[in-house]
This record gives structure tokens, sequence and C-alpha cells, in this order.
């Protein structure tokens, strides 16, 4: 039973009077259904009005229009007035309340109808409504003659729900919510309050326990760390201008498009001086013309969406729907993505839909009881990141999540979302030992519940915005992640070759003369590079938790760290698969990344720092202007081997090929060893020109290589084979 109607026993006398235990429920804030007893009621042909205003002495009612109805009578002294009021028809009203200090008004929210209607009960109770995100939360709106802003919130088993904020004094008493009891959604309009006033949720859970505040689920706006309240933001006022990046992408196959992957953390990439954090203009001002000049198709980044602990990189986020705070209001996120694309740049956002932080104002038992994540902690607890796990079940929390993900492609435009943690949601028994899960429903270890949630975001998205892809992070060999789910697949576009990742970063840790009795490490990535559409990740994951750099991660003397970093880096950029670097080691960052700090920018006065940033530069307009780099990412035609089993000297050559395009030769030499006169089986006969070469002096190396071009004759050229290099060669047509 819902607590007002455990203590409401409704009017006391035909004469209109509320009845003393009401008066009390209201007064002590204990009433679950104050629409029943506060604002305009009805008694016989005739209307009372009542309200609850503290440290008022004396009120009169009036028309929104100024028109005077009504002196209220005091019932009780904290501020429970009511009265006949002379009017002959419903309408909202405001109150003039005096005391010894003065007098202001206050227009009545409980004399307003609700906002909400049928259709979106209707739609809610399904869990089909793909426009939550302009029902629930806060919005500015006029309703009924008035401004003001409409709050909605979903707390199903709460017995009461109020609004509590800067506008009120937090007292909970104020504006306690009209219950949609079919939903479980609570609403009110409260007039007269606009943008950027705090707020919270104050609800009295299930058992009648006052919780601790909570944060707006659906916020779209939140105070900066360590304050915790929604903030009342007025969303879609940017002018967009980025309709011509948006077509074009709407209508391309990502598949066969370049695209490389700029992965940034927001807090660190630069500072100001005073190692504050960028405003999201001034990050426009410095990172897109960065980018642009790097050749990066794409920035990604780690999540944005408000989180109360700067270490957890964003991962562990209490405000699904807000940019964080840390960086301004969300309006100079919506203008970083238009500058972006205005330049050309993608921008893909970091999600987080697999699990959430049990921070007290969040999500945890938001109305007293598992709401959003199981009840029973072998479902609802991950053991790795102590968060909460969503009920992906419940369609109320699997709507939320796929609004969530609507949300961001429709009001920031974002071009991705990069998926994290997917493998966690996949497997019930993830991180888990024997007795610790829950089989499903077939007595598998598959979180059937999760696979649904992840199709049924996937098909909302692509359905709806034409040019997304979504991105997964998925570590094991679950099968066609990034398939259409009408095949049975998970619906993604794209996903992480983890294992790419891992097999090359543990064969170039090794020293140069071990690498001949590893060279499948290389190779196996080759027997299922297309069995998905992937993007080859050096993520922020490889460089941090005592893993050091990417340039400390190769072997041998400084050197040849720096030589082996430039071959791997022309090596992924020539090998199947859309690209990812984390920043920082575009320039060869030597420390171990911090999110405390900003990337060490001093590093790039060094030459062998600026060669390595030179390198990246060229690689990145290397694939994106060679159709035959990219074009066949994701299909096994745009790959042949021409040397595959070269043990004992480390040497792998490839082709490259896309229909129309010049066919693109890479040769890497992962031995200290020059090789000169190495023969080559290449594709065609003539002339091949050097378009890489990462031993080149201006990026750092010792300068040998073939003179600008080779020529192949009978199907084989000599080729001088650099130290711990890559060589990129392009067919030049006869």
């Amino acid at each position: 039973m819902g607590e007002g109607r455990s203590v409401a026993k409704g009017p006391a006398s035909a004469q209109g009077a509320a009845s003393a235990s009401d008066i009390e429920a209201i007064v002590a804030g204990r009433h679950g259904d104050a629409f029943r007893v506060l604002g305009l009621q009805e008694v016989g042909k005739g209307f009372f009005a009542r309200c609850f205003i503290p440290h008022a002495e004396t009120v009169t009612a009036e028309t929104l229009g100024g028109a005077f109805v009504g002196a209220l009578e005091r019932r009780r002294a904290e501020g429970f007035f009511e009265g006949k009021v002379s009017l002959r028809k419903r309408q909202p009203l405001r109150y003039v309340a005096k005391n010894a200090g003065g007098e202001w008004q206050v227009t009545d929210p409980y004399s307003f109808g609700p906002v909400l209607g049928p259709m979106d009960d209707y739609f809610i109770g399904e869990g089909s409504h793909l426009r939550l995100f302009d029902k629930l939360g806060a919005h500015l709106i006029e309703h009924e003659g008035a401004s003001g802003v409409h709050f909605a919130v979903w707390a199903p088993n709460a017995r009461r729900v109020s609004v509590v904020g800067d506008f009120n004094e937090w007292d909970g008493r104020r504006h306690a919510m009209r219950a949609r009891r079919d939903t479980g959604v609570w609403e009110i309009f409260i007039p007269d309050i606009g943008e950027g006033r705090t707020y919270k949720y104050e609800i009295v859970g299930a058992h009648g326990a006052l919780l601790p505040l909570k944060a707006d689920p659906f916020a779209f706006r939140s105070e900066m760390r360590p304050a915790t309240a929604s903030v009342t933001a007025r969303l879609g006022e940017h002018e967009w201008g980025d309709a011509s990046h948006r077509d074009f992408w709407s209508k391309a196959d990502a598949r066969r498009q370049p695209i490389s992957i700029y992965e940034v953390h927001a807090g660190s990439w630069q500072r100001r001086d005073d190692g504050t954090f960028l405003s999201w203009d001034e990050l426009a001002n410095r990172l897109i013309p960065y980018v642009t000049d790097m050749g990066f198709t794409h920035i990604e980044f780690l999540p944005v969406s408000e989180h109360p602990y700067d270490p957890s990189w964003g991962y562990q986020t209490t405000g699904l729907y807000a940019p964080t705070a840390r960086f301004g209001e969300p309006d100079g996120f919506a203008r970083f993505v238009d500058g972006a694309h205005r330049a050309g740049i993608g921008v893909i956002l970091d999600w987080v839909p697999a699990h959430f932080p049990t921070d007290a104002h969040g999500l945890s038992h938001f109305d007293g009881t598992a709401l959003y994540e199981h009840a029973d902690p072998r479902k609802g607890f991950h053991p790795d990141w102590n968060t909460a796990i969503y009920n992906f079940g419940r369609r109320e929390v699997s709507s939320f999540l796929v609004n969530n993900a609507l949300f961001w492609a429709e009001k920031y435009h974002v071009d991705g979302l990069r998926v994290d943690a997917v493998a966690s949601m996949l497997y019930l028994d993830y991180s888990r030992k024997a007795g610790e899960w829950i089989p499903n429903k077939d007595g598998g270890r598959e979180n059937l519940e999760a696979v649904d949630f992840l199709r049924a975001m996937n098909k909302a998205v692509y359905g709806t915005h034409p040019g997304i892809v979504t991105i997964a992070e998925e570590s094991t060999s679950w099968p066609k992640v990034s398939y259409p789910a009408y095949e049975g697949g998970l619906g993604f576009g794209f996903k992480w070759n983890m294992g790419f990742m891992h097999d090359t970063l543990a064969y170039l840790a090794r020293e140069p003369v071990h690498r001949k009795h590893h060279h499948d490490e290389i190779t196996f990535g080759l027997m299922y590079a297309f069995a998905e559409n992937f993007v080859l990740p050096l993520s922020h994951d490889e460089v941090v938790h005592g893993k050091g750099s990417l340039l400390n991660k190769m072997a041998g003397d400084d050197w040849q760290k720096f030589a082996t970093l430039r071959a791997y880096y022309a090596f992924m950029w020539a090998y199947p698969g859309k690209k990812l670097l984390f920043m920082g080691q575009e320039f060869a960052q030597r420390r171990e990344w911090s999110e405390a700090r900003a990337l060490d920018w001093e590093l790039l006065k060094a030459p062998a720092h600026e060669g390595v940033r030179s390198l990246l530069r060229d690689l990145n307009r290397a694939y994106r202007d060679k159709p035959a780099l990219h074009a066949r990412d994701c299909e096994g035609e745009g790959f042949r081997w021409l040397v595959v089993d070269d043990r004992a000297n480390s040497v792998f050559a490839w082709v490259r090929q896309a229909p129309g395009a010049e066919p693109m030769v890479a040769v890497s030499n992962f031995t200290p060893v020059p090789r000169a006169g190495y023969r080559l089986p290449m594709p065609a006969d003539g002339e091949w020109r050097e378009i890489v070469n990462t031993d080149a002096a201006a990026y750092g190396g010792s300068g040998k290589g073939n003179s600008g071009a080779v020529r192949a004759q009978g199907g084989f050229a000599q080729v001088t084979l650099p130290p711990l290099s890559t060589i990129l060669l392009e067919h030049v047509p006869q």
C-alpha cells in the first residue's frame, strides 16, 4: 500500500475542510498522494484551495491573471492553508503569502494538470518508448499558461517522491509528486523556475525509510564534483552546422571507409597552466586542429557522462544523460561535436551500460528496492569493480539504456558509441567462481537478457540514426558480435580486436633474437581477421596499471625501442582493420598515462619523439588517401600474404588491395639486421614507389632504404629492408 493511502481518510466534512490526518501527513512529509489534498479541490459545486507554504502567516489566492479569488485560513502554524475560492472552472492558482518580513508569490504546482498522457503510460509500461528523454527528467516547458520545469522520475516502489532543490529549501514536504501508479512514474510541474537550478529527489522507500537524496537518472546537467545535485538545463538550443558531415556518413558503408581513431581522456590530454581542466571550447580550439593535422578521422572520448570519481576515468558513471561538469555546460560539448564535424572529424563516445557505481546519490536501490540492478548479488554485483549490474531483463531498465544511446545520437550528434565491457555483460559467470553465479533458463552461462538488450540497442540506434556506428569491446570468441541481429548477431558495427593487440605486443616485447620462435604471434591473427568487422586497438588499457607506455613495452635499447615502435605502427596501419591509438602514444610518451596530469608534450622537443609523431601523421594520410589500405579492411579479398614463413629473419610481407585501386605492399623486418637484396615476391611487375619507410632519417631512423622505389620483374623485386622497420610500397601504373 502507498503511504498516502495508509493515512489519508478523505475530507472530514461536506464543507471541504481537509481531514486532520491528511493535514498531519502533509506537514510531516508522510503523505503519498499530495495531489488529492493540495491544490484546487472540487467540493460540491465549488472549489477549495489548499497549500503548504512554510513561513507564511497569511495567504490569499488569485488567478494567474491576478484576480483575487479568496483568502485562505491557516490550519497549521507550519504553513498549511485552505479555504473556499470563487471560481467557476478549474484553473491554475497563484498565492500571495505574507509574514512579518514581507510578501512573496507562489504559483501552486498542485493546481496544474499532469503533463504526461495515457500514450506515455502505455509506451513506458511496455518498455518501447524511444523518446523517454523527452518525458522523464527535468524539462523547461510552458504548461497551462505558466513557465516552469516539469519533473518526472521512475520509482515504482516508493511511498513518496518529492523534488527538492535550491528553490524550496531542499524541503521534501513542498513539492511531493503525483504518482502514475500504472507505470511507477512520479511527476510534477513546478512553475516559475528555470535553467540552472539544482535539485534532487527525496524518496520515501517501499518500507517507509527516507532514502539518501537521489540525483535524477535523466538529468541533462549535473553539478561539478564533489557536489552531486542535478541541474535544470534547456536542451536543443545549439544551431548545428554539420549537415554535410552527417549526410556523408548516413550514406557511407563504414566498413569501407578509412577510420583512424584518436582515443582521448578529455581531462588529461592537455590542461591549463594552473593544472585545471580545459573547457569544451578550449579543447575544441586545441584538440580539433591537432587531430585534423595528424590525419585521424575520429576522436573517441573515454566516458564524458557525469561521474563522481576522477580515477574511474568516467567508467563508473552516475549521470548517463549529463555531459560531465568538469568541462563546462552541456552546450559546450555540443559546440565541440559540431566543430569536429565541420572539420571532418567524427566523435565517438565510450558508453557504459554494463554496470554502475553504488554511490548513495546514484541508481543503487533507487526507490528502496533493487530497481535498476538485480537483487541477488550473484547477478547484480560486479566483483571486479565493486559496482552494480543493470537488470537487463527488466523492460524499464533496458529502455532506460536504449534511450540513452539514442539520446547521445540525437541531442549531441555523436557518430558512434564504443560499448565498454561487453564480455562482462554476455557471461553470467564473468569473473565469478562456481556457486557465485546463476545459470540462465537453459542452464548455460550466457546472459540471454543482456543479449536481447544489446540487440535491441543496436537495432534502435541503427534504425533511427543512419551513419552512426557501434563498437563492442568484447574480448572473447562470442560469435557474430558485428553481425546484424537478424542474422543471429549482436548487431554491432565493429568489434575491438583484442587478440591482435595481445599477440603483437607480446611478440615485440621479446628480444629480436627470440622472435623467430614466436613467428605465429604475428601470423595467427590473419586466421580470424575477417571473422568480424575489427578495430585494432592500442588503447588506454595498455598504458596503465603498471603496464608502462607502448615505447617501454618494446624490447632493446632506446634506439631499438623507437625503431620497433615505428615499425609496429606502420605494420598496424597496413594490417586489415580500422585503427585506434590512445593519446600520447603518437609521440611515444615515455611515462605511463595518469588521469591526474596532462601528457608530456615537452617530449616533442626531442627529435626521436617528433619523428614518431611525423610518422603517425604520414601513416594516417596514406591510410586515408590509399583505398587499398582501407576499402577492404573487413573483407578477406583485401589481403594476401607474400612472405609468411620467413621465421629465421622475422620478416613479414603482404599485399593490400581494393577494386579499382593500385595495390600496396607492406614489408616488416622485426630484427635489427638490415637486409640488402631481399628477394621479395610481388603481386605485379613494374615500378613500386616507397611511400613510407619507418627507418627514414626524418622519423629518427638510420636512413637506409630503396632510394624511393623498387622494380619488380618476373614476380620478384630485390628490396633493401632496413633494421627494425616497415616499408610501404605502392604500385605505379604503366
